[in-house]
């Protein structure tokens, strides 16, 4: 039988573009575990994909039964919504993120991915915890680099961010 696992998720940007972070939480029966890591500079976008991406990539088993738990409309619509075949079907033109759009569709695939929209900064305890992860990753001390985003930032910010 497939597991089954929780994966609550938040990014953050202080400036967006600015220093940022993710957080989440994944949930499994009794197992929890919660992952966090700062970037230099990036946008909040970023950070809530960044955040499922990894979540997805830290399960071990493939087939899962995921619910990834997300207070961004950027993600969930874009998966529920299937603007992502759309951005595929136009070879990723004039779509921000590709970079980490494709990496979702490649974990994506290897487990079964249900999104929920949760409404942010509203008292959900595992999105407001997700959130604080967040802030204090972006916050902290020897802050990662966002490669793709430094390297494309230009053409990032001609779609907004």
């Amino acid at each position: 039988m497939a597991v089954s696992i929780t994966i609550y998720t938040d990014g953050a940007a202080k400036g967006n573009p600015g220093p940022g972070g993710y957080g989440l939480i994944m949930q499994s029966g009794e197992h929890y575990k919660e992952f966090s890591q700062g970037f230099r500079l990036t946008t909040n976008n970023r950070m809530e994909l960044l955040s499922v991406i990894v979540g997805l990539e830290k399960i071990k088993a493939p087939g899962a039964r995921v619910v990834v738990v997300s207070d961004s409309k950027y993600v969930v619509d874009a998966i529920d919504k299937k603007w992502i075949e759309g951005w595929i079907k136009r070879g990723w033109k004039n779509v921000k993120n590709p970079d980490l759009w494709k990496r979702y569709l490649q974990i994506a695939a290897q487990h079964h991915v249900k999104m929920h929209w949760v409404k942010g900064h509203n008292g959900h305890p595992m999105n407001e915890r997700c959130d604080a992860l967040a802030v204090a990753a972006s916050t902290g001390n020897n802050l990662s680099v966002d490669v793709w985003y430094e390297a494309n930032k230009e053409r990032q910010d001609l779609f907004g961010n």
